[in-house]
C-alpha cells in the first residue's frame, strides 16, 4: 500500500498524540473505559487518513473533531487521576 508524504506525516503525529497522552500505568489502569474510548479515537482517525480525501470537506472536519475529543479524552484521564 502506498503512503503519500503527507499521509505518513499525519500518521506518525497520531501516534506520537497516543503515546505523548498515554500517562502514568496507575492512571490507565483506573480509567479503562477512557483508555478504550481513546483508542477507538485514533482507530477512527488513521482510517480517516487513509481514506480518499475527496469527501467535500467533510472528512477534514471529522479529523478535526476527532482531534478535539482525543484532547477531552486526555484531560478527563489527567483529571481522573487527581
Amino acid at each position: 500500500m502506498y503512503l503519500s508524504k503527507m499521509r505518513l506525516g499525519v500518521l506518525a503525529a497520531v501516534f506520537a498524540i497516543v503515546f505523548a497522552g498515554v500517562g502514568a500505568g496507575v492512571t490507565l489502569a483506573a480509567q479503562p473505559h477512557m483508555v478504550a474510548a481513546r483508542a477507538s479515537l485514533n482507530a477512527a482517525y488513521y482510517q480517516l487518513t487513509v481514506a480518499t480525501p475527496d469527501k467535500a470537506g467533510h472528512r477534514t472536519a471529522a479529523m478535526g473533531l476527532i482531534r478535539q475529543a482525543i484532547n477531552q479524552v486526555n484531560w478527563g484521564i489527567s483529571a481522573g487521576a487527581y
